[in-house]
């Protein structure tokens, strides 16, 4: 089947593109910049360039592909110059207009946990309208909720641990049942040939939720190192977001400081999952854990640094300086 993919370099995209490549489907990937799509062409996906804000671009890109089925996993990223607004809310309205113009059979879209119960959060409110955006729109639609990444979890906890900075606290500790990408991925793949998901919202969750201090002292556990923890009021961002706002060169940051009243509401983001595994035919024990995601990981990086220091040792045993990779050999 062909199947378009907006937002395949990214995190979870790139999950998607792999597990739909490895189940036979042929795999068109919109992209901005093809530069950065170079593993994905590797992989066998065809690239496409062309950018949600300019929907004369993803017009002709599916009139080319011919695809039935589109995924929708692109978000804003922290570095990007335009706003939330441009991309993941008139970008997706022009994303399900396109499909709408070209008789898209199914278009997936990745939503958030939850974002209904958050209006006063930019990101969270515009997910929520086009959700509803899309149920209106008339096309076949499946709607997937996650509520957050494994791999989200590396540099905001295990970094830090390992390099003995700070990890910032914030608020009231809100439990997450956050997902590994490559189990999120496996919801949408499914959803590709499988009717009884049509005109549906799945909220995805993991095995069980986790707070902030549950997953530092689990990283503490497993790295044999102790975290240095600065608790930050929520009333500090608060006073930082005003500020923001001021100015239009700030908003972007504006915006992600607001999602930081989500992150420190107190609130649970779980869902029962029983049901959701039955409708897409997928087995729950083959969903990874947070702890043998962390584990795999810090064994990892443990194993590397103790072979860095061995080599260190040796280099420093022998009387031996490392030559530098940018002087000349004489």
């Amino acid at each position: 089947m062909n199947v378009f993919i907006v937002g395949g370099t990214g995190t979870l995209g790139r999950q998607i593109v792999r597990r739909a490549l490895d189940e036979g489907h042929h795999v068109y990937c919109f992209v901005r910049s093809p530069a950065k799509a170079t593993f994905l062409r590797e992989w066998g996906a065809t690239i496409l360039q062309g950018n949600l804000c300019a929907a004369d671009s993803i017009l002709e890109a599916l009139k080319y592909a011919k695809p039935s089925v589109v995924i929708d996993a692109s978000a804003t990223r922290p570095t990007d110059t335009l706003t939330i607004a441009a991309v993941d809310w008139q970008g997706k309205v022009n994303l399900i207009q396109a499909a709408q113009a070209a008789d898209i059979e199914h278009l997936i879209f990745f939503s958030i946990m939850r974002a209904q119960d958050y209006p006063q959060v930019p990101l969270m409110q515009i997910k929520h309208c086009t959700e509803d955006f899309l149920r209106e729109s008339g096309l076949n639609y499946t709607i997937l909720r996650p509520c957050g990444f494994f791999q989200g979890l590396i540099g905001q906890y295990a970094i830090p641990i390992l390099e003995n900075q700070s990890i910032w606290v914030l608020g009231e500790s809100t439990a997450i049942a956050y997902m590994d990408t490559q189990d999120v991925a496996k919801f949408a793949v499914r959803a590709i040939d499988r009717p009884a998901t049509y005109g549906k919202t799945f909220d995805l969750a993991g095995t069980r939720a986790w707070t902030a201090d549950e997953i530092i002292k689990l990283c503490e556990h497993l790295s044999g190192q102790q975290a240095k923890i600065t608790r930050l009021p929520i009333g500090v961002l608060r006073a930082a977001r005003q500020a923001t706002q001021w100015f239009q060169w700030t908003w972007n940051i504006s915006d992600r400081l607001a999602f930081t009243e989500v992150i420190a509401s107190g609130q649970v983001f779980d869902a029962p999952m029983e049901d959701v595994y039955r409708t897409f035919d997928l087995d729950p024990k083959e969903t990874l854990t947070l702890e043998d995601y962390l584990q795999d990981y810090f064994t990892r990086i443990l194993r590397k640094l103790k072979e860095l220091d061995y080599e260190k040792a040796k280099q420093k045993k022998s009387g031996r300086k490392k030559r530098s990779p940018f002087k000349s050999t004489p």
